[in-house]
């Protein structure tokens, strides 16, 4: 994996109080009981953190799974 990626990863697991055996590339939005709305916001900050960007309500409303937060982060200019 790439730095990024390893940042991304490293953004769900503290964000969602997930440990490090957890894959969180297959994870989605209330696809597990850590994933709710609070949880949702603390992730959108992990990840503005992590990269030093802002997401607008379009992407934060959009960041529904892994794979989604992969594009949105790419789509900042973030090489994954």
């Amino acid at each position: 994996m790439s730095e990024s990626v390893d940042k991304l990863a490293a953004a769900f697991r503290d964000a969602l109080a997930l440990g490090p055996e957890v894959d969180v590339t297959g994870l989605a939005y209330r696809a597990i009981p850590a994933w709710d709305s609070v949880a949702h916001m603390q992730l959108v900050a992990a990840i503005e953190a992590t990269f030093d960007l802002m997401l607008d309500t379009d992407d934060v409303l959009a960041l529904s799974s892994w794979a989604k937060a992969c594009e949105i982060v790419a789509k900042h200019g973030v090489a994954l």
